[in-house]
């Protein structure tokens, strides 16, 4: 399968550039350009792309408004906006991009994309559900709505997400996050990744743990660099954990 790919960019020099990228892999084809917003919602009603690569401020249609009008066309498309602005991105979230780019463009950065468009798209049964784990984790971030507004926060940098009453705290080295979100909706957007579900109440990443001690006969508790929080550990949890980290 050939994935239809259209750029918008209203420098042509970036636009060559996301062109020679997409050219290297294999299964995608570059189905036309656009120098303006109200070009590329043309060339989607005409080529009709998947995946749209959109820059922000374009003349005669903004990269937002097009993608609105282009959501309204097909909901189905793919959208990454490719933009020297990152202040769009609570924007970006909005319209629902599968993706959020920055520039100047690290070749391995769309690539990732690129590959995770194409897994997406050879596997039908999960694309819709797949598509909203991976808009909702904007440039490998972990997005959430509070009563402060919309939080982009970094996925290495979270150490522990924790329930805590009602509300799910987000715990990273420099701060802490609360939103109303239940814990399992969270771990269903994170994916696996480093992620690891120790407990009811505990999401914690594994890459941050520096120590497991006993705490009482069937449980243990986790500890942390960065942060001073621990995580308690049920013993299925910790057997689990224990052959992920190869340990007998």
């Amino acid at each position: 399968m050939c994935i239809k790919v259209l750029i918008a960019d209203d420098e042509s020099g970036m636009r060559l550039v996301l062109r020679k990228i997409i050219e290297r892999i294999e299964g995608f084809q570059v189905v036309g350009e656009a120098e303006d917003g109200s070009l590329a919602l043309s060339l989607v009603e005409e080529l009709d792309p998947q995946l749209i690569f959109l820059d922000i401020e374009m003349p005669k249609l903004d990269g937002i408004e097009c993608a609105k009008l282009i959501s309204d066309i097909d909901p189905k498309k793919m959208i990454v906006f490719a933009t020297a602005h990152p202040s769009y991105m609570p924007d970006a979230f909005e319209v629902y991009a599968f993706d959020y780019i920055t520039k100047p463009f690290k070749v391995d950065r769309i690539i990732k994309t690129l590959n995770r468009v194409k897994e997406i798209m050879s596997d039908p049964k999960d694309k819709g559900q797949e598509k909203v784990v991976y808009q909702q984790s904007i440039s490998d971030k972990l997005i959430i709505k509070n009563k402060d507004g919309v939080n982009f926060i970094d996925m290495d940098s979270i150490v522990l997400i924790q329930r805590e009453g009602k509300s799910t705290v987000i715990y990273t080295p420099d701060n802490k996050y609360n939103t109303s979100e239940g814990l399992s909706d969270i771990e269903r957007r994170i994916g696996k990744l480093n992620f690891f579900r120790c407990h009811k109440s505990y999401l914690i990443n594994t890459s941050k743990i520096i120590k497991i001690s006993p705490y009482g006969r069937w449980t243990y508790v986790v500890h942390f660099k960065d942060i001073e929080n621990d995580a308690l550990i049920t013993h299925k949890k910790y057997e689990e954990l224990k052959k992920i980290f190869n340990l007998s």
